[in-house]
């Protein structure tokens, strides 16, 4: 149950009748007791870790606020529903395409059954509709796919009363969140090409407002600024091949390029049409780099060398983090005591990059 626009959270020892007639949440009696969500989650789950006397803040709290748990709420203490909700934006692409076939496998591994909503657009209204939609339906928890900062800013606004895992987004609470190492994968990148003898890279960047873009982008320049290589300008695109294209197009009638590195694969590809269409041989004049690591990568000309993303882990990771939420225990392994788990990335060099051109031995073609 979302809150009326504008609608704070309940600071601590606030009662029922300040809330102006929105319903208090668990946000609500998480404040006012004190504790984490997790803790509101299981003493709503009956679970026996949880100490008496924190139990009866707990629920001292709920009386006081009136809180009356949602359907999805109550059935963590009656049986649950065991069906889980996915949002998902851009739904098409590759990465979130893959993550979804992820978490789809492992939830049906689990013994859930996944409803997904695929949105096209990540305004708060259409976001707090579709968390609205799934607790509705008496979904156990819900991950959201949120490469997009408005998105992690709508989803913080609708205040879920029902476990929540985030993808690429921090909430700035308790939300778990799972992320792919988009920094560490640009360092690799920027790095190997560096390490070939290119003097500098230019950095093909995803969209402006897609974390995963943000960070690639901040340490494509960190790197390049470590490096004391020169930083130029990156050039934005829109995840597509087109737009690598034409952005491939601007670089190759610079004949200072030498070294590119794309966000996604897809405008790599675009880019390695332009380079070939100028003249610009991939890899004698021109090294190119991608990311994410697409199965149609290795049968390119020439097969691309790239960041692999581990989409299958996340979606996976996920999963299993949401899972722990609902049964209101702690994450073992890895994870444990985790808000953010990151995916590793891992370089795969292939044949679009070599050697700086006045690195080239005579004869190389």
């Amino acid at each position: 149950m979302t809150r009326s626009a504008g609608g704070g959270a309940a600071p601590k020892g606030r009662s029922r009748r300040n809330f102006a007639g929105a319903r208090p949440v668990m946000d609500d009696v998480a404040r006012l007791a004190g504790v984490s969500k997790q803790t509101v989650s299981r003493v709503l789950n009956d679970n026996p870790a949880v100490r008496a006397e924190t139990r009866e803040s707990v629920l001292e709290a709920m009386r006081s606020l009136g809180y009356r748990p949602s359907r999805s709420a109550r059935s963590l203490a009656s049986g649950r529903t065991r069906m889980l909700g996915v949002i998902s934006f851009d739904a098409a692409r590759y990465g979130p395409a893959s993550t979804l076939t992820a978490i789809n496998t492992a939830a049906q591994d689990a013994g859930y059954l996944v409803s997904s909503i695929a949105l096209d657009t990540a305004d708060r209204n259409t976001v707090v509709e579709a968390v609205d939609r799934l607790s509705a339906e008496g979904a156990d928890g819900v991950i959201a796919i949120a490469p997009q900062r408005r998105v992690g800013r709508a989803l913080a606004e609708a205040h879920l009363d029902i476990p929540l895992v985030v993808m690429d987004n921090a909430l700035d609470d308790d939300t778990p969140m799972v992320t792919a190492d988009s920094r560490g994968g640009a360092r690799l990148a920027t790095e190997h090409l560096l390490g070939l003898g290119h003097r500098t890279v230019r950095h093909i960047a995803g969209p402006t407002g897609w974390t995963s873009a943000e960070r690639r982008a901040a340490s494509w320049r960190e790197t390049l600024e470590k490096a004391g290589a020169h930083v130029p300008e990156p050039l934005v695109g829109d995840w597509s091949a087109d737009s690598g294209y034409e952005l491939g197009r601007r670089l190759a009638r610079d004949p200072a390029v030498t070294a590119v590195f794309a966000s996604n694969d897809q405008m790599a590809l675009g880019a390695l049409r332009a380079f070939h269409e100028a003249g610009r041989r991939v890899p004698h004049d021109v090294s190119v780099v991608g990311y994410d690591d697409i199965p149609e990568a290795a049968h390119l000309l020439p097969p691309l060398t790239t960041i692999r993303t581990d989409f299958q882990e996340i979606g996976t990771r996920s999963l299993r983090l949401l899972l722990a939420r609902i049964d209101g225990r702690e994450e073992t392994g890895a994870d444990a005591g985790a808000v953010v788990s990151v995916i590793p990335a891992h370089l795969i060099v292939r044949r679009s990059t070599g050697p700086a051109p006045d690195q080239n031995p005579p004869g190389r073609s």
